[in-house]
């Protein structure tokens, strides 16, 4: 059995976690750390955990938890990771981050993205990205993982296995559509409901964070042109890609490694995802187009934010980490309708 904390459970992505975590068989939480709720109940503050978890939130203590956690995962906002995670790593024990600040190995651009400073980087040469696919033997000995984006996620899936690819040097574009909870927890004017409902807009154009990680994960060998959208559903990202291929070839070719993926349904040619097949789920599903007439590769993917985008793929990356099925706790099919 593997003893669990997490650090910022009442975050969307943390709530997840405690979700998946408890119908996990090999998994036991021990420890819900929060700075906000301290000493509160954890069914009280989370009520659909009442008569599933028998705990009190608790300081964060990273010693405490040290001693009592196999792993603890992280799930505080952007840029506030930095100093928990460091303490938990000198205290000796493993960290799921499922936070933005241990992805960039590049602190200037975190800096530049993220408008602050790396109070951490001594950690980033351990730390390995969790994009399951590509790094699984890395992370079977992890002792620091940085989950993905969920955004990021949602492109690097069907872009990794084309960096090799005869795709012509221009910016590949990348027009990507979120839910609401994709901003998280804390409450904004630009969230509110009179605001979102029945509205769609693009944000953060050219600027945004996901960016480099985006291109360091493609090894750099693609420059991206990433437009983020929010629309007026509470989980779900639907990508589009569009990129130039130089000379004609067959997708389907480079995407033979993702056969035996558990969580990547490749749908093939002129076969399109939905964010409802993937609601609930730890899967990315893809398909593609090629345009004969403007010359055109087509790629649309979807994932649940919250799911594969954020607490499955955690989930994933622990199971790998302590020598589990990595399927174990996350097969669910998506809920449709």
């Amino acid at each position: 059995m593997i003893n669990i904390g997490i650090v910022g459970a009442t975050g969307y992505g943390g709530r997840e976690l405690l979700r998946l975590l408890s119908g996990h068989p090999e998994a036991r939480l021990v420890a819900a750390a929060s700075t906000s709720v301290a000493g509160e109940p954890l069914s009280r503050e989370l009520p659909a955990f009442g008569k599933i978890y028998d705990l009190n939130f608790e300081l964060f203590d990273a010693d405490a938890l040290s001693r009592t956690c196999d792993v603890v995962f992280v799930g505080v906002p952007g840029k506030a990771s930095m100093a928990p995670v460091a303490a938990l790593r000198e205290a000796g024990v493993r960290v799921i981050d499922i936070g933005s600040d241990f992805r960039l190995k590049d602190t200037t651009a975190f800096e530049q993205y993220y408008k602050a400073e790396h109070t951490a980087a001594h950690l980033l040469d351990e730390a390995v990205y969790g994009l399951v696919p590509w790094y699984r033997n890395a992370l079977a000995e992890a002792q620091l993982v940085a989950v993905p984006g969920c955004y990021p996620i949602s492109a690097l899936l069907p872009l990794r296995p084309l960096v090799e690819a005869p795709i012509a040097s221009l910016p590949v574009v990348i027009d990507s559509i979120s839910g609401i909870s994709g901003a998280g927890k804390t409450p904004s004017e630009a969230f509110h409901f009179p605001e979102i409902n029945e509205n769609l807009k693009a944000y953060k154009l050219g600027a945004h964070q996901h960016i480099p990680e985006i291109e360091q994960e493609l090894l750099h060998k693609m420059t991206v042109q990433f437009t983020p959208h929010v629309a007026p559903l509470t989980r779900g990202i639907l990508t589009t890609i569009t990129l130039r291929p130089e000379k004609n070839f067959d997708p389907a070719a480079y995407y033979e490694c993702y056969a035996e993926e558990p969580f990547v349904r490749v749908l093939g040619a002129n076969a399109l995802p939905e964010v409802r097949y993937v609601r609930g789920a730890n899967f990315c599903d893809f398909g593609w187009v090629m345009d004969a007439r403007t010359g055109n590769l087509i790629i649309v993917s979807a994932i649940d934010n919250l799911m594969g985008g954020t607490a499955g793929m955690a989930v994933q990356c622990m199971n790998i980490m302590f020598n589990l099925d990595e399927t174990t706790g996350l097969r669910w099919g998506g809920m449709a309708p």
